[in-house]
């Protein structure tokens, strides 16, 4: 993707992540997310480490890549609470409700984002939709559950189908694996997430509307464009 000012999606999760530092308490431990908008946020956190107490991070890539910058990652067993999370998304609408779960950590992501007093996404603004669902949604799953879920969705007129990698069922940090259902219109996020977290077999599924943003770093071809909610 090319805005108007050349701007390529590249720069404009660099120009995002950036942003971010401003909602980093000092002096504090930092909630940190998953994804490549969210690495973009992890290096610039290494010019300000020393102000910080470390993080909380929502995956192993994360974890890897905080460390390997000098930034101190605690369990979030070790942390009753964060003033902040910050995190990308696949999708967010207009209220803050997002699809997570493009880089198959949405279950780890949703137990820090659930420590935290505030989520901060970053995006840019190809991730901004009027409904939820054209991104397929993901739900991590229990794999002995994976086809009953399957038919859940397809009653609901959804298409879901298990995330691969290299030709194998895709295991997540937890040992589970992903759906990933297209076809879905998602107009009551709220509602949705409560009730598909009650199938059994679901670990975890994809929309944040419980947890949702409370602001939004929006990457935009005029630079960084704030929303909030």
């Amino acid at each position: 993707m090319t805005t108007s000012n050349s701007l390529s999606q590249d720069q404009l999760k660099t120009l995002v992540g950036q942003a971010a530092l401003q909602y980093v308490v000092p002096g504090e431990i930092v909630g940190v997310g998953t994804g490549s908008t969210v690495n973009k946020f992890i290096d610039a956190l290494a010019t300000m480490k020393d102000s910080i107490r470390g993080a909380v991070s929502s995956s192993v890539a994360s974890t890897e890549r905080l460390r390997a910058l000098g930034i101190t990652v605690f369990d979030a067993n070790e942390v009753e609470s964060l003033s902040v999370y910050i995190d990308g998304a696949d999708e967010i609408d207009g209220k803050g409700f997002m699809v997570k779960g493009g880089g198959a950590a949405l279950t780890r992501e949703k137990i820090v984002a659930a420590l935290a007093r505030r989520f901060v996404c970053i995006a840019d603004e190809s991730k901004l939709v009027d409904v939820l669902g054209q991104f397929p949604l993901p739900v991590e799953v229990i794999p002995m559950a994976a086809a009953q879920i399957q038919r859940r969705f397809e009653a609901m007129g959804g298409q879901a189908t298990l995330r691969q990698k290299d030709g194998l069922p895709l295991v997540t940090d937890n040992g589970q694996h992903i759906l990933d259902v297209r076809g879905l219109a998602i107009r009551d996020p709220l509602a949705f997430e409560s009730s598909v977290n009650q199938w059994p077999g679901v670990i975890t599924v994809g929309v944040f509307a419980h947890q949702k943003a409370s602001l939004c770093l929006l990457g935009t071809a005029q630079g960084v464009r704030t929303l909030e909610f």
